[in-house]
């Protein structure tokens, strides 16, 4: 792989990166994290404390920084000002216009006010050309998805999206999605989630062949990370059956996703998929590991490194 591979991609497309700031020696690391929460006041103290090792990380935010527009800039400017560059991808709770919230813009609408806001604060989005990371593991083109789910990740037994629907309803199990994400102007988010499978599909097969990705989504890209849910019915809220070859297809070098709030990692094909989210109070006050550092993805940790 040739650096002037990379180059000509960047020329190309990519946007152009912000200097790091001056006075950093460690190398940089490109670094993950995911489901912010800070409309929960211990979470952001922990967003107030999180700060890069070294001026020249990057790092990767893989969606659910919160509800309202007004902490999600908060959040993304006090990372954008600490990190050399940061890649957001959206989650759900982004996607919610909550009645509390004086944006009430819906759907794509509220999609794209954040793009522009990202824009904004120097922030890489889905909409914007990826940029590639040249440090080290590199190069590598780091690729923000927006694809949403389509209700496919199904419970067994389950012959249709309303039957599986009906079958979580029976357990208990209905996502705030179903009242707060709206997928205007489209007719369903199932409708939304195919439009936004075929605007990604397209951007990633003009990612040249030689150059490795990083897939950034918020949620997984195959089922398996959902098999170990408390309440399998969630699934239905986790991803789709259509991006289970992409980390083959577009020769990831890694996935990042959240959304399952169970940091984790597994391999796919020889491929790992790293779950990199911070969670509730609640779910990471039970962790042993400190809460809010961030999960290295490149260069790659080896066995018995820590990663976290």
């Amino acid at each position: 792989m040739s650096a002037s591979t990379a180059a000509a991609y960047e020329v190309r497309g990519a946007s152009p990166r912000r200097p790091a700031p001056p006075g950093g020696t460690r190398p940089g690391k490109l670094v993950a994290i995911s489901d912010l929460h800070v409309r929960h006041a211990e979470n952001r103290r922990i967003v107030e404390a999180l700060r890069p090792e070294s001026d020249q990380d990057w790092l990767l935010v893989a969606g659910d920084v919160s509800e309202t527009v007004a902490e999600i800039e908060w959040a993304l400017g006090v990372l954008a000002n600490r990190f050399a560059t940061v890649v957001w991808a959206p989650g759900n709770h982004e996607l919610w216009t909550p009645p509390d919230d004086p944006v009430q813009l819906r759907g794509e609408q509220r999609y794209r006010h954040l793009v522009d806001l990202c824009r904004r604060l120097g922030v890489h989005t889905p909409e914007d050309p990826y940029p590639v990371w040249e440090g080290q593991g590199g190069p590598a083109v780091i690729a923000p998805l927006f694809v949403l789910y389509d209700y496919t990740f199904r419970p067994a037994g389950a012959a249709s999206r309303r039957h599986a629907l009906d079958m979580a309803e029976r357990a208990g199990v209905v996502c705030t999605d179903e009242f707060l994400l709206h997928p205007d102007p489209y007719p369903s988010r199932e409708a939304w989630c195919r439009a936004r499978l075929e605007i990604t599909e397209k951007r990633l097969t003009e990612v040249p062949d030689e150059l490795p990705t990083v897939l950034v989504n918020h949620f997984p890209l195959v089922r398996e990370p959902t098999r170990v849910l408390w309440h399998p019915e969630f699934a239905l809220w986790c991803g789709t059956e259509a991006t289970a070859d992409w980390h083959r297809r577009f020769r990831a070098a890694a996935v990042v996703y959240g959304h399952l709030h169970i940091p984790r990692l597994i391999h796919q094909d020889g491929v790992p998929h790293q779950e990199v989210s911070l969670g509730y109070p609640r779910e990471w006050r039970r962790r042993p590991a400190r809460p809010g550092r961030p999960v290295q993805i490149l260069p790659a940790a080896h066995a018995g490194e820590e990663a976290r």
